[in-house]
């Protein structure tokens, strides 16, 4: 199978998925309980926290992170890692929007 995979070029696609689909297995619970992978290209693995706190909290394990991903799945996977904090909620509901202050303008 692995020799398939080198011949039609598919080799790269399937490391990825392996860093994406055994992310808990990889970094650990508690880990995995408070951030998810988004995706890994190029080499960057993007990373959606729970919150920025543990943004924060990743963005100092980084280092780490990128020692043990390495020593699981290979040197040249994962080069880079970027953080995501999580997004705040979005007032726009369907196209069309007014500049301003959005629905505070309407409180008193």
């Amino acid at each position: 199978m692995s020799r398939v995979s080198l011949d039609r070029g598919w080799s790269p696609r399937l490391t990825d998925a392996t860093v994406l689909g055994r992310w808990p297995h990889l970094v650990g619970p508690d880990i995995a309980d408070h951030c998810t992978p988004v995706s890994l290209r190029d080499g960057e693995l993007v990373l959606q926290a729970e919150s920025t706190a543990w943004a924060t909290q990743l963005r100092q394990l980084q280092r780490q992170l990128l020692t043990r991903l390495a020593a699981a799945v290979g040197k040249d996977v994962v080069k880079r890692i970027r953080v995501v904090a999580p997004s705040g909620p979005s007032w726009r509901h369907g196209p069309r929007t007014v500049r301003g202050r959005g629905p505070r303008d309407t409180y008193g």
